[in-house]
């Protein structure tokens, strides 16, 4: 047979296909189940007549009770030309079988729906000569981790990551056991369900003893919005999934071709990997039917065969084995779509609703620093006192002030952090305007970080590990980082403590880097540094360097470690001034002037109450730098006089208006000069 050579496995054999030619994927399942008018009794067959529940339209559940008719729906779509067959479980996982009771049934389903795809499979292939795959169908569920089905609670979840991974876990278990080529993560409206399921499927191949088979994964855009159901546009649904290294990525359902077109094109152009597109026959009729003929689905895919956006093509709703077989026919003219070799080199991809791109050229990143019951009295009463709708103001105000990553840190003695960052992850993804940024779930509890993580759809930032208790433990963290799909924030911090100069900050960099990189497989762009800023003018003489050895270890990582990041919480830096926001918020400017130009990407700080470097004034600058460079034995002393001359209360720095009345060319000048020594851009 073609392409059957045993000595390949099937990245290879899928991958000369895909280079070759643009494959064919099946039509939809349900369409051709409904044109058998199946009964009540058809559906329970012999085995489950005395079952409690209605089980007609569990179409499943027909790979064991009908399975001739599964079996001659998946030989008419592979004699029609396809390539692959989807098995028949698109609601195969105890959560969706919940609903007619059978759930104990959920393996042996997903065993007996592969081995009918299978031998479809492999009957053609024996008349054709050409060999066919089996994509195991892993549906979305009914249930969804980012919205609550009661409007009055927007913080309620119907079901919980934990128990989709469960469910997710047995499936693909059986899938595999039943002999599939591929696992297909198909029609997701909601990327946390998604990153459930492949979760489940990375902690089979890592620790359940099964072996790497590809990944496809296919989304949902649900409307012209360009956006899924749970509201992540394409490029952030890229990237939230991208952890996997899937083979394939695409759309499909819920649009027609022709509407599908320009979503398709945004995932093209965002991802290395090869494209998968099966949209409905058009869109439904007023009574639910499909009217688009195989004649305009194979015409419209065509357009996007010609335009080199598409490695497999398909069928979703409505259509049938004529589609297909036109589809499949249309396809033979085109060249499939040159995968690219990179895309978004040296970038940090994170994403909430919305794509974040990190580069080379990116300003400084805000890290918003006031959702942190330890940095703020006032979220910290909110929080602790219950006021959560209240907490999430404080979010949203993050954001508007210029936060463009929102740190999260629930970490109080008297406070159960696990449920605490639970509930207000669930609510900030009811509040679009402030879930378009990315998180920072911040915790030195790794139990709260992992609570945390099961409720973000999002690519986030974890905040943070170390080598504190060892190399076993970071590396256990880090893998379990990893298969959230999160960056991550590691801290300079060893087995001997926390380093405090240059030399030690960097040693223990390097160390971690090299243990992410070369044993974990981390993405180096998806590793954040913290060398520690700590506190000076402590009246502690070893104290006063501190902020020059931050400086210098940032410059010594940018320089030795490719594509990692600086980053750190830059309200440390001045607490010895705590409750003197004037002096604080300069002494925050002054040091951030300097770590940015040394290489430090972002940090945690208060948006919005970052002065601009030369709008401070000239006593006070000159007061602050000499304290970052330790140039004045004194210069502690001569702050905290300069602080008792302005008050507790003295006015914040403002910005005169005047510039904007001058000519075009001189605002143009005046906003590049600010903008260049503004930190908190």
């Amino acid at each position: 047979m073609e392409n059957c050579d045993v000595k390949e496995d099937i990245f290879q054999k899928l991958e000369k296909c895909l280079n070759e030619r643009i494959m064919i994927f099946d039509g939809g399942m349900g369409t051709m189940i409904q044109k058998h008018a199946l009964s009540e009794e058809d559906f329970k067959g012999r085995e489950f007549r005395d079952h409690p529940h209605s089980l007609k339209g569990n179409n499943d559940l027909l790979s064991i009770t009908c399975p001739d008719i599964i079996y001659d729906i998946h030989k008419s779509y592979l004699e029609a030309g396809a390539d692959f067959v989807e098995t028949n479980t698109f609601s195969g996982t105890w959560v969706a079988q919940s609903d007619y009771g059978l759930e104990s049934q959920v393996y042996r389903l997903n065993v007996e729906s592969a081995r009918l795809a299978k031998r479809a499979a492999q009957d053609v292939a024996m008349e054709t000569g050409i060999e066919r795959f089996v994509a195991g169908a892993m549906g979305p569920t009914n249930r969804t981790l980012s919205i609550s089905p009661s409007v009055e609670q927007p913080d309620y979840r119907n079901i919980t990551f934990d128990e989709l991974v469960d469910a997710y876990t047995e499936q693909a278990r059986g899938l595999l056991d039943g002999g599939v080529d591929i696992l297909l993560v198909e029609t997701i409206f909601d990327t946390a369900n998604a990153k459930a399921a492949l979760f489940a499927i990375e902690s089979l191949f890592e620790e359940g003893g099964y072996r790497h088979i590809p990944i496809f994964i296919s989304g949902t855009i649900v409307d012209k919005s360009g956006r899924t159901l749970s509201g992540q546009t394409g490029e952030a649904f890229v990237i939230s999934v991208s952890h996997t290294n899937p083979m394939c990525l695409g759309l499909n359902c819920a649009l027609g071709a022709r509407e599908m077109r320009p979503y398709i094109e945004t995932i093209s152009v965002n991802t290395t990997a090869y494209i998968l597109c099966y949209p409905n026959a058009g869109l439904p009729n007023t009574f639910g039917d499909y009217d688009e003929t195989p004649a305009m689905t194979a015409e419209y895919l065509s357009e996007f065969a010609d335009g080199g956006l598409v490695n497999i093509v398909g069928g979703c709703c409505g259509t049938s084995p004529d589609h297909i077989r036109a589809i499949a026919e249309s396809m033979k003219k085109y060249r499939p779509r040159v995968r690219p070799e990179s895309i978004h080199n040296d970038y940090m991809l994170l994403s909430g609703l919305e794509p974040m791109y990190i580069g080379p050229h990116t300003l400084f990143v805000n890290i918003g620093e006031r959702c942190n019951v330890a940095g703020s009295r006032k979220f910290c009463q909110l929080i602790t006192t219950g006021k959560y709708e209240e907490a999430l103001v404080v979010a949203k105000l993050q954001v508007e002030s210029g936060a463009q990553v929102l740190d999260i840190n629930m970490d109080e003695g008297m406070l159960d952090g696990m449920a605490a960052i639970s509930k207000f992850i669930k609510l900030i993804s009811s509040e679009p305007d402030i879930a378009k940024v990315p998180l920072c779930v911040d915790s030195s509890n790794f139990a709260v970080v992992e609570a945390g993580l099961k409720c973000t759809q999002g690519k986030c930032i974890v905040n943070s590990i170390s080598l504190k208790e060892g190399e076993e433990d970071f590396i256990k963290k880090a893998n379990l980082i990893k298969r959230y799909g999160a960056a991550v924030v590691v801290m300079a911090f060893d087995e001997d403590g926390q380093a405090t100069t240059a030399g030690r900050k960097v040693e223990i960099c390097k160390r971690s880097y090299r243990l992410l990189v070369d044993r974990v497989h981390f993405n180096a762009n998806d590793i954040i540094f913290d060398p520690n800023i700590l506190t000076i003018a402590t009246g502690m003489e070893e104290h006063n360097a501190y902020g020059i050895e931050f400086i210098e270890a940032t410059r010594m990582i940018k320089k030795t470690l490719p594509g990692a990041r600086v980053s750190g919480g830059v309200s440390n830096f001045s607490f010895s001034f705590r409750g003197m926001d004037l002096i604080r918020e300069a002494m925050h400017s002054v040091f951030l002037y300097h770590a940015i130009k040394a290489g430090m990407d972002m940090g945690i700080v208060n948006a919005g109450c970052l002065p601009v470097y030369d709008d401070i004034p000239t006593k006070l600058l000159e007061l602050c730098e000499s304290l970052l460079w330790n140039t004045d034995t004194d210069g502690t002393e001569k702050l905290l006089a300069f602080s008792q001359t302005v008050g507790k209360d003295a006015k914040k720095i403002t910005v005169s208006d005047e510039w904007r009345m001058t000519s075009v060319e001189e605002r143009l000048s005046y906003a590049l000069v600010k903008e260049q020594c503004r930190p908190s851009c």
